[in-house]
């Protein structure tokens, strides 16, 4: 990681490297989540903890992270 990374990128890596498997949508600059299967504990944990208590604009800054359904 570099100093340049924000810390929404590093909380999004660090979930998706806990095995999260929530994607982000992005739609008219409108972001959101979807989960469609299980994901591993630590990972859960990870999200409740340290990203859904974010303020709605940080948590949104964290999504655009997220492996994108966009393009996948």
């Amino acid at each position: 990681m570099t100093e340049l990374e924000t810390n929404a990128l590093k909380l999004a890596r660090r979930y998706v490297e806990l095995g999260g498997r929530r994607r982000s949508k992005l739609d008219d600059n409108i972001v959101s989540t979807r989960l469609w299967q299980d994901e591993p504990e630590d990972a859960k944990q990870f999200w409740e903890t340290q990203i859904a208590s974010l303020t709605e604009e940080n948590r949104r800054e964290v999504e655009t992270h997220l492996p994108t359904m966009n393009y996948n």
